[in-house]
């Protein structure tokens, strides 16, 4: 295996948390707009857990098939294609004129970011390989970092009144075009000549499995605090668009500051402890939430809950990589398990809101939060585990 020279790799991973920035910043310039798009639609909190459900949907059918699409053009072209993609659909949620052509728009917006997750995520865990290092915390705080930045986009078009539909366009072009930017430099790995390709569809294989469900409970408590802090502080809370929309802001903003610290931490206290630590500050956070008595505490508890979930996904991500003999496989399994999650939190909080309150959604977010400490061990690696076996990495582009 050719793992290129110390200036191919120096280059790889800005290249690399360069797209993690521009996945990261769709999500955020979405998430701080959904206020706008169920008002617009006039969706109450159940049809709006519908709609938000279709993304973990389209993901949850097209995740499997990054592996194929990889291995058929090549990680770079591949990853470019997909971003492209992913940037492309931000558009579609704001143009949709009912609640199905809502669920269909997010349905896309959700295949294509399942794709290009899975496809970023497995060339990150190749590049930690090849480095021999820890760097995946790094490249997520990359993505909280973008996810950031487009929610400060974001809350400013919802303060100053702008129509979604002139934001998120115009948005989708210039994130499409910086992703295929950022790929110029990524790395390009190879199968070696005759492999046979992955299955179409890959299933976890059973060592993931337990990683998969950690990481589950990590991407519930996420998406909740992405999808309905917003709605959450305007609804529960009685605050004002801008005041929602910050609320995201600043749980994008733990997120990120958490995921660069992880790196070091993960050095120092192995991705075990880091994980039980990290599930206790999300508890903490989500029970600040459902106590909170105005926007400002509950705000402060969002954040607290980003803080705490930020690293979770990074390391399952990690730890599938190696926790058995076919890393890609491995990570396409635990995104599948890992971001079904997104499928079942939207409807489960709307539903659970219509029947009872928001406040008591929250609740369920903050028990499963507790699920992180208690099986942070899975994550754990067996001694003299190899690190997987990195591909081989053709040039960058000229």
């Amino acid at each position: 295996m050719n793992g290129g020279g110390p200036g191919r790799l120096h280059r790889a991973r800005p290249a690399l948390s360069a797209v993690f920035a521009v996945h990261g910043a769709v999500t955020g310039d979405f998430a701080t707009r959904i206020p706008w798009i169920r008002d617009h639609l006039g969706l109450d909190n159940g049809q709006l857990g519908l709609a938000l459900a279709f993304p973990a949907l389209g993901s949850f059918a097209a995740m499997p098939l990054a592996g194929r699409i990889t291995h058929r053009l090549g990680s770079r072209t591949a990853l470019r294609l997909l971003i492209v993609l992913w940037c492309a659909s931000l558009a579609l949620p704001a143009l949709a004129p009912s609640l199905p052509a809502l669920c269909g728009a997010l349905a896309l917006y959700g295949a294509a970011s399942g794709m290009a997750d899975v496809a970023m995520n497995a060339l990150g865990v190749e590049t930690e390989n090849l480095l021999g290092r820890p760097v995946m915390s790094g490249l997520h705080g990359m993505w909280s970092a973008g996810a950031l930045a487009g929610a400060a986009v974001g809350t400013l078009a919802a303060h100053t009144g702008l129509d979604a539909r002139l934001h998120l366009a115009p948005a989708a072009g210039v994130l499409a075009l910086l992703g295929a930017a950022a790929c110029r430099w990524a790395p390009d790995l190879r199968p070696p000549p005759g492999e046979r390709p992955p299955p179409r569809f890959a299933l976890p294989p059973r060592s993931a499995l337990a990683i998969g469900a950690v990481g589950f409970c990590a991407v519930f408590a996420e998406g909740a605090g992405l999808d309905w802090s917003a709605v959450y502080l305007r609804d529960v809370m009685g605050s004002g668009a801008g005041p929602a929309a910050a609320c995201t802001t600043a749980f994008s903003c733990t997120m990120a500051a958490a995921r660069f610290a992880g790196d070091a931490a993960v050095r120092r206290f192995g991705p075990v402890r880091t994980v039980r630590a990290s599930g206790a500050l999300a508890t903490a956070g989500g029970l600040l939430v459902v106590a909170a008595p105005g926007p400002a505490p509950a705000m402060a508890g969002f954040a607290l809950l980003g803080l705490g979930v930020a690293v979770v996904v990074p390391l399952a991500f990690a730890s599938a990589a190696r926790s058995g003999p076919a890393p890609s496989q491995a990570i396409a399994g635990v995104a599948t398990i890992t971001y079904s999650s997104s499928l079942v939190a939207p409807s489960v909080i709307g539903r659970l809101s219509d029947a009872t309150s928001l406040t008591a959604s929250f609740g369920l977010v903050t028990a499963l939060t507790v699920g992180l400490t208690a099986a942070a061990g899975v994550l754990r690696v067996p001694a003299g585990r190899p690190a997987g076996r990195p591909g081989a990495l053709a040039a960058p582009e000229d």
